[in-house]
């Protein structure tokens, strides 16, 4: 069982932020973690994921183009990509910076993509992923690992 954590990061906050995610995922055993820069996903990290956690900054209210490139360059494989766990995550230059519309934005191409979708554990925020603005701070960091051992879970559950 495997779960992608793939990030967009122009100055390093939304890979702090996967890192963090990466290492609530790591935390549950039998479940390999993937850990890479949106550029760098390849089909096959994609088919053999069973859980896909995707961020980006807010670019204008939505995901990057760096990262929404991943699911334009992989439409062809969205008919094996439905049961599988998508969570999404962002990060901003500004407080209130459109981190939940971006973070919509990632769940929309993850719904398209037949995915079942899930936001941070009430025990984090509870909303629709986790997201900072600016460097992430201890409590963000928390919650990202929150939300990183969630989808592994689930994984497991559903696997």
């Amino acid at each position: 069982m495997q779960v992608l954590v793939m990030y967009y990061s122009q100055t390093g906050n939304t890979k702090k932020l996967a890192e963090e995610i990466a290492r609530g995922v790591k935390e549950v055993k039998d479940i390999k973690c993937v850990l890479k820069p949106a550029s760098e996903v390849m089909k096959d990290d994609f088919l053999q994921s069973d859980g896909i956690i995707a961020g980006s900054p807010v670019y204008f209210g939505t995901m990057a183009a760096g990262l929404k490139e991943v699911f334009d360059k992989f439409v062809g494989i969205r008919s094996q990509m439905g049961d599988k766990i998508g969570a999404a995550f962002a990060t901003s230059h500004d407080p209130s910076g459109g981190k939940e519309t971006t973070i919509i934005s990632i769940i929309q191409a993850m719904l398209i993509n037949g995915m079942i979708i899930v936001g941070d554990p009430l025990d984090a925020t509870g909303h629709y992923g986790v997201s900072c603005a600016g460097t992430p701070d201890r409590q963000t960091t928390l919650n990202a690992a929150k939300l990183g051992k969630r989808v592994a879970l689930l994984v497991k559950k559903i696997k």
